[in-house]
C-alpha cells in the first residue's frame, strides 16, 4: 500500500533538540524516527513511499539517499509549507487511484498494521478512512475523539481542557480510493488535514484503536519517554 510520510515540519516544541536536526530524524535510542517508521512499514510489506521535507531538508534526503530505503523512497521539496492537506492534494496521484496511508512521521508507534488494514477492509460502507487511535494519559494535549457503537467518529475535541474520555487520534490514516477522488473534486482548496478533510467526514471515519506503544514525540518528555 503507497504511503505518504508527513515529514516537514519544524519540531518546535522539541526545541532545542530540534535546532540542528529535523524532528523525523530524532534517535529513538539511537536509530533516527524516520528509520524506525520506514523499516516497520516494509516489514509489513508497505509502501512505496512518499516523504515531504521543508525543515533542513537536505538532511532528510541525505538520509534517505544513503539508506538501504532510498529505491522505495521519492522526496517532495516544499520550498513553502504546503499544510498536512496541501501535500495530499498536491500528491494524491502519488496512490494511483487504490487506497493509501497518510502517516504523521512524529509519532513512535510500534501498532500492528496488518491488523489496521484489516479493519479499514471490514469498515462500515459509508466509512471512506480509517483512523488509528489510542489511549493517553494526557487527553488535553490530543485530539480527543467521540465515537459511536459502531466505531465511527461523532466528534472531535482538538487539545481541549478536560476532554470527555482519552481516546486520541493517532494521526495515521488509510485513505480510500474513493476519498482521494472526493478530495480532488470537492476539498482541493484545503490545507489542514484534520480542520478542513476530517471536520468535514465526522460520520464517515471508521476507527481501530491500537493496543501496542504509541507515543507522540511532540514534547521532551514525550521525546525522554518514547527512549525509556
Amino acid at each position: 500500500m503507497r504511503t505518504i510520510l508527513l515529514a516537514a515540519g519544524f519540531g518546535k516544541r522539541l526545541m532545542p533538540l530540534t535546532k540542528d536536526i529535523p524532528k523525523c530524524l530524532v534517535p529513538i535510542k539511537g536509530v533516527p524516527l524516520l528509520e524506525i517508521w520506514l523499516s516497520r512499514l516494509v516489514e509489513f510489506n508497505l509502501g512505496p513511499f512518499l516523504i515531504n521535507t521543508h525543515y533542513k531538508s537536505n538532511q532528510v534526503e541525505s538520509y534517505v539517499k544513503g539508506s538501504q530505503y532510498s529505491n522505495k523512497v521519492t522526496i517532495a521539496n516544499e520550498s513553502l509549507l504546503m499544510g498536512t492537506a496541501g501535500t495530499l492534494v498536491k500528491n494524491l496521484d502519488f496512490f494511483q487511484g487504490e487506497d493509501g496511508l497518510l502517516i504523521h512521521s512524529d509519532n513512535y508507534c510500534m501498532a500492528n498494521f496488518n491488523a489496521f488494514i484489516d479493519a479499514h477492509q471490514n469498515r462500515p460502507k459509508e466509512c471512506l478512512l480509517t483512523m488509528m487511535t489510542f489511549r493517553t494519559n494526557n487527553p488535553s494535549a490530543c485530539g480527543i475523539i467521540k465515537l459511536n457503537q459502531k466505531g465511527i467518529v461523532t466528534q472531535f475535541y482538538e487539545k481541549v481542557t478536560n476532554p470527555p474520555g482519552n481516546l486520541a487520534n493517532g494521526a495515521i490514516y488509510i485513505l480510500s480510493a474513493e476519498l482521494l477522488v472526493t478530495i480532488k473534486k470537492e476539498l482541493s482548496e484545503a490545507k489542514d488535514f484534520s480542520t478542513e478533510i476530517l471536520n468535514h467526514l465526522i460520520g464517515r471515519i471508521f476507527t481501530y484503536e491500537t493496543q501496542e506503544i504509541f507515543i507522540d514525540i511532540g514534547t521532551p518528555e514525550a521525546y525522554k519517554k518514547a527512549n525509556s
